[in-house]
């Protein structure tokens, strides 16, 4: 990327990538504040997937939130992320990817005052929830842009940030949830983590419109209204069953719904496939690349085991162990260092090493996993900080070397008219998955807590989830054989 691209005053048009790129140390000031701009965004939506973690049992004594609130509050925000990431894409290919993030900024930013104002989990839920419509509509265009603007060795290095700064926001999220709590400033215990949005959004909006160049396909096509709603129908008639079904007991109903979830996204597919050639909301043939659909596939399982494993982390720390929000969030502190380091190395990659380089740290998360597992089973509750430190840390950095490349990877064929729609899909699937982690929890945490602040059954229920997580991490690692093996294999 050239830094006169973005030196310039932004122009309505769809830039044509420079393979003769500079470094990315060579890039202007300007370039530099589009970038920061862009990743402070994505910043701001991953902080508030995770930021209600440490906070949730003040939430709960402040509100009175039961446990079936309790996973309203993420699944809430994930949910309508999962629904409307698609058609968010595709809206920033058509309308204009800065014009459609600085929309999404606006709704989000004015979702998380409400938060901060709410005073019942009924009023917080729903503004959860319009936080996700204003996530659906901004994110999707932070990996189109970056898609369509860098190219070659700047390439590898931007989505190396990228993995870093996800590496960073899934551990800064329950720190500040923590920290803030604890200090209760001005006497508003867990508000101000919502608060803290607005100065934020804010900065992204004035530096936005003013740095952030604006990109669109050449030809704008009409939206696919149906699509959007079969997609929407779909993923609410499959996750709502997901969330709901433990507290029920698993009735009929559960089934049946999850049953009309897989018959309309059928439906769904019919009707995209019947589009192709005419504006459809999904370009099927980014399906056609096995390169494609191992990261998508890689994708769903990381958000799963990450929606799964830090809601449940946060729990065990403070009921399983006793310990305050404070020293819980000196634990996801640990884990950030490890994501950090992880995420430099794969900066610093510059993508030479393929999927070597994610797969290995597949592998380092999953060893430092079974040797966490070994110690909360063996150190009952008198599990120390010390003593988690080193399997914490390595947990940490494995994590931080997949986002980065994952992304980079699975984006690397996608034809620049379809940026938005492939970002779209990629960041659907992470939040959908992230949703089916938080309702199997469900399943494998609060089934045996029911609830309870009792420490031997939230000590059993995590290592319950341990495995779960184990598993997932093994099935992660198999699906990036469908990545490329050598830098060579990629494509700009």
């Amino acid at each position: 990327m050239s830094s006169s691209a973005l030196d310039n005053e932004p122009q309505h048009t769809t830039r044509s990538p420079d393979h003769s790129t500079p470094g990315l140390s060579k890039m202007g000031l300007a370039a530099w504040i589009a970038l920061l701009v862009l990743l402070g965004a994505e910043l701001m939506d991953m902080i508030d997937q995770s930021v209600v973690l440490t906070a949730l049992p003040a939430i709960q004594e402040s509100t009175g939130a039961g446990p079936n609130a309790v996973q309203w509050l993420t699944t809430g925000y994930s949910l309508p992320i999962a629904i409307g990431l698609i058609s968010g894409g595709r809206l920033g290919d058509l309308y204009g990817r800065r014009r459609i993030l600085l929309i999404g900024t606006v709704v989000f930013t004015t979702a998380s005052l409400l938060c901060g104002l709410a005073a019942g989990p009924g009023v917080l839920i729903g503004a959860r929830a319009l936080q996700g419509v204003g996530v659906a509509i901004m994110i999707p265009q932070i990996l189109a842009t970056l898609h369509v603007t860098f190219e070659g060795q700047n390439r590898s290095k931007v989505f190396g940030l990228y993995g870093a700064v996800m590496s960073l926001a899934n551990v800064l999220g329950p720190v500040m949830g923590g920290l803030l709590t604890e200090a209760d400033l001005f006497g508003l215990s867990w508000r101000p983590i919502f608060l803290v949005n607005v100065p934020v959004g804010l900065a992204v909006l004035l530096l936005g419109r003013r740095f952030i160049p604006e990109s669109t396909v050449q030809k704008a096509d009409r939206l696919d209204l149906t699509g959007v709603l079969l997609s929407a129908l779909a993923i609410v008639l499959i996750v709502f069953p997901l969330t709901e079904g433990h507290l029920h007991h698993w009735p009929l109903w559960c089934f049946a719904l999850l049953a009309a979830g897989l018959l309309v996204l059928a439906v769904f597919l019919h009707h995209q496939q019947r589009k192709q050639g005419d504006a459809p909301l999904v370009a099927l043939s980014l399906f056609r690349g096995r390169q494609f659909c191992g990261g998508m596939a890689a994708q769903l399982v990381h958000g799963l085991l990450c929606g799964l494993f830090f809601m449940t982390w946060t729990l065990y720390l403070q009921r399983g162990l006793g310990m305050s929000p404070f020293h819980a969030a000196l634990v996801f502190v640990l884990l950030s260092l490890g994501e950090l380091a992880g995420a430099t190395v794969t900066t610093k990659s510059g993508g030479r090493f393929a999927r070597r380089l994610p797969q290995a740290g597949a592998l380092i998360t999953l060893a430092a996993m079974a040797a966490y597992g070994l110690q909360v089973d063996a150190g009952q509750g008198d599990l120390t900080l010390p003593a988690m430190t080193a399997p914490v840390v390595l947990i940490g950095f494995g994590l931080g070397m997949v986002s980065g490349p994952l992304a980079d990877m699975s984006l690397a064929r996608v034809p620049h008219e379809d940026a938005g729609s492939a970002s779209g899909l990629f960041n659907t699937v992470m939040h959908l998955g992230i949703a089916l982690g938080t309702a199997l929890t469900a399943l494998v945490f609060f089934a045996t807590t029911n609830g309870s602040p009792d420490a031997g059954l939230n000590r059993d229920a995590f290592i319950t989830v341990l495995w779960w997580v184990g598993s997932l991490l093994a099935l992660m690692w198999a699906l990036m054989f469908c990545l490329p093996k050598h830098t060579k294999e990629r494509a700009d």
